[in-house]
């Protein structure tokens, strides 16, 4: 009987886990950083969040964890490497590498960003973190990049809502496309979609017989872009409502929007 016992507490046990080796900080540092110069984040980012295991309170910890992110942000994790960078921001709020991790927050949604036909949450996002790294950090190693990508970004959400209303306009929706042409015009004023917003707001009012309205929106348009082909298009437009817009326009713009982030 005691020897079948034996043989069924054998048979039962779990397997035998076998347990990490505890070593120095610098050694798993090295190994990681290591691997991660050899072109391989994903098995680096395991590596860094294993220094900080080990030597939670060691100088190499804070930069483990941000190397651990970046690894993530390398491999294409993007949804790690956010979670990490928030949570080396929330432990380690006077870090010299803070502004860092603020850019690569923006960045890992910046490099998810598609084309204006889907849907504009990444987008969203991007702009926004890239304006809390603006705002935290207006003359930080990162400001003018981060500036630039946000002006990026604005023009990829008003390139969604011109798409939209082109829609719209196409199918004779002409209260709806004029609240999309508006949304860039006020909104996103700044951006490189506002001249022919003008100008498809134009069309939709002498749609819809309105002319005064839509000479008013020749007027800003002359007066703020006189030399877009847009302002060109709007006054040909108003001097013969009749013409028809020439071939290909519809598709040249939404080309120039979508190559925005090529």
């Amino acid at each position: 009987m005691l020897i079948c016992c034996v043989l069924i507490a054998a048979c039962s046990s779990t397997p035998e886990v076998l347990e990490q080796v505890e070593q120095p900080v610098d050694v798993l540092y090295n190994d990681a950083l290591a691997t991660a110069l050899n072109d391989d984040p994903k098995k680096a980012a395991p590596k860094f969040e294993e220094v900080e295991r080990q030597h939670p309170y060691s100088a190499l910890a804070v930069r483990a964890q941000i190397m651990a992110a970046w690894s993530f942000y390398e491999g294409n994790d993007y949804a790690r490497a956010v979670a990490a960078l928030d949570r080396f921001v929330e432990l380690n709020p006077a870090s010299e590498f803070v502004e860092y991790a603020y850019y690569l927050k923006a960045l890992s949604y910046y490099e998810q960003i598609v084309d204006v036909e889907r849907d504009a949450a990444m987008t969203q996002l991007a702009m926004q973190a890239f304006e809390e790294l603006v705002r935290r950090f207006p003359q930080g190693t990162y400001a003018r990049d981060a500036q630039l990508k946000i002006d990026l970004t604005r023009s990829h959400l008003a390139g969604k809502e011109m798409a939209v209303g082109r829609y719209y306009l196409n199918n004779q929706f002409y209260s709806a496309a004029l609240r999309r042409f508006h949304i860039v015009i006020e909104t996103y004023d700044t951006t490189n979609q506002v001249p022919e917003a003008l100008h498809r707001s134009a069309e939709t009012y002498l749609a819809l017989g309105l002319i005064e309205e839509a000479s008013r929106m020749q007027q800003v348009a002359v007066y703020n872009y006189p030399d877009s082909i847009w302002t060109q298009r709007l006054n040909e437009l108003i001097a013969d409502p009749e013409k028809p817009a020439p071939k290909g326009l519809f598709e040249r713009s939404v080309n120039a929007v979508t190559s925005i982030f090529d």
